[in-house]
């Protein structure tokens, strides 16, 4: 058995190479299958889409905040992968007490990496883990050099509709941003607030980004921000890439820069 430290502080104990994991957060689900655990993972939730293969054919064990726990209990795993913001914590402390349970909990870049890290040395990827951290910095490393001949902007990240709501500075989202070269204007507000059209007004943003996910915005309430706001430039945005961590964030730089060279043209 090994121990490991998660990232809310606690220590469980786990098998040196577990053989049957659930994963009940999505992006986690898209790094294992990175890590290439095909064999391994028997469990995921029904918004585990990525990779397709995975979510036709593996076992789904409800959504993200409402598992099916006797379903859990039929499958005997070894380890349970989740997160402390995206899972109900009733749910997990129930499954905690019967199976070896490793919590996420990632507000900044290095806890993305630091997680990555872990989850690599706990399934017995360590040195795939290395080698995407790699793939990530380098990534990362160029969309820092590549962003300087672009004009700071700032930006209002909108996550919910009715009511609305935006990320704030404690957020992965707001470093996403961040390293984009863009300045949130509720950077100062912890996590998720809600917004009035008159404090969004307030806030001045050059843009808004309308995500799609969790709320699925699209073209009809890009329309209908145009007029609440018509003096700011409004777009619909990847979600994915300015929230999942793990094995995604690779591909958050390309998109970022495209994403950034359609802002200048217009």
């Amino acid at each position: 058995m090994q121990r490991s430290t998660d990232q809310t502080g606690r220590t469980i104990e786990i098998a040196d190479q577990p053989k049957r994991i659930i994963s009940v957060v999505p992006s986690l689900s898209e790094l294992l299958s990175d890590l290439r655990l095909n064999d391994e993972v028997i469990g995921l939730t029904k918004f585990c889409i990525h990779p397709d293969e995975w979510f036709r054919n593996k076992t789904r064990v409800g959504g993200t905040k409402n598992l099916n726990i006797e379903l859990i209990r039929s499958l005997n795993p070894d380890l349970i992968i989740a997160n402390k913001e995206e899972n109900e914590q009733h749910e997990i402390e129930a499954l905690a007490a019967e199976f070896p349970v490793w919590i996420s909990d990632i507000y900044t870049f290095t806890d993305a990496k630091r997680m990555i890290l872990a989850i690599g040395q706990i399934t017995n990827r360590y040195f795939e883990s290395v080698s995407l951290l790699k793939n990530i910095d380098a990534a990362f490393d160029e969309l820092r050099f590549s962003i300087k001949e672009y004009e700071p902007t700032s930006v209002a990240y909108f996550i919910w509709n009715k009511p609305m709501m935006v990320a704030g500075g404690d957020t992965y989202i707001s470093q996403m941003l961040e390293a984009c070269g863009l300045e949130n204007v509720f950077g100062k507000q912890n996590r998720y607030p809600e917004v009035t059209v008159d404090q969004v007004k307030a806030s001045n943003p050059d843009m808004i980004f309308l995500s799609s996910e969790p709320f699925p915005f699209k073209q009809g309430h890009l329309d209908e921000f145009r007029e609440k706001f018509p003096g700011t430039k409004s777009f619909c945005v990847d979600g994915e890439l300015f929230s999942w961590y793990g094995s995604r964030m690779q591909y958050a730089p390309t998109y970022f820069l495209k994403l950034l060279e359609q802002i200048q043209s217009v």
